[in-house]
């Protein structure tokens, strides 16, 4: 199940659109204060943002413009003014797709499914994984997120690795352990209580809380 954040002032269009994507599998957060929806989408954690332009106090171009200081979440700008012109100022904004109003359902369903598997079911092959806001740097074993590049030892990428490849499922303390030192029969258990503790604390000091998630004898899990 992925988490969509729904930006839309038009109330009844923000239900059915919602209704839409539910129906679809997805779990759905509207936004309810406009004039807090940077902070909204952030503490929400969404896998994608559905923007519509057009809204109170501030256009939808303000808020990804906003969004994108500390944020690599995908965007999908929503609008009725389905120009050229707002199409690609749309994508010179930050976003990654545009769908026109009126929104077909079929439409909306396959874009947002395609942008979903773009970043998070296949960015092993562009060698990027997308978590949390934040990308995972394959090929040098760091983290980007927002301004900031997080660097990582061999076991807090092999640990990062291991449970973004398993997202939504909690990974044994075996699995990981095996990951990690599958050569070496004599390691403590410890040792990887240490290593997952020296990771959750370096994103952290970056703004990344709550990632790795501990369920009590059964092993981590990233949410």
């Amino acid at each position: 199940m992925y988490h969509i954040f729904l930006v839309e002032d038009d109330r009844e269009l923000a239900l059915e659109l919602k209704k839409q994507l539910e129906n679809c599998g997805h779990q759905v957060t509207v936004v309810r204060d406009f004039h807090r929806v940077t902070e909204e989408i952030t503490a929400a954690e969404p896998h994608l943002v559905l923007m519509d332009i057009m809204l109170p106090y501030q256009n939808g171009y303000y808020w990804a413009a906003e969004l994108r200081k500390s944020s690599t979440v995908p965007i999908v700008f929503l609008s009725s003014a389905s120009d050229g012109m707002n199409i690609v100022m749309a994508i010179n904004m930050g976003g990654d797709d545009f769908i026109a109003k009126p929104v077909d359902a079929m439409v909306l369903g396959a874009k947002v499914q395609a942008i979903l598997r773009r970043s998070y079911e296949i960015g092993e092959k562009a060698n990027t994984m997308a978590f949390s806001g934040a990308v995972f740097n394959i090929n040098n074993s760091t983290v980007t997120y927002g301004t900031d590049t997080i660097e990582l030892s061999k076991n807090e990428f092999r640990i990062l690795l291991t449970l973004l490849e398993n997202r939504g499922k909690i990974v044994s303390r075996d699995t990981l352990m095996m990951r990690l030192w599958h050569d070496d029969c004599y390691v403590e258990e410890n040792t990887l209580t240490v290593n997952v503790t020296r990771l959750r604390k370096k994103l952290e000091e970056h703004g990344l809380t709550d990632v790795i998630l501990t369920k009590p004898g059964q092993g981590y899990i990233i949410s």
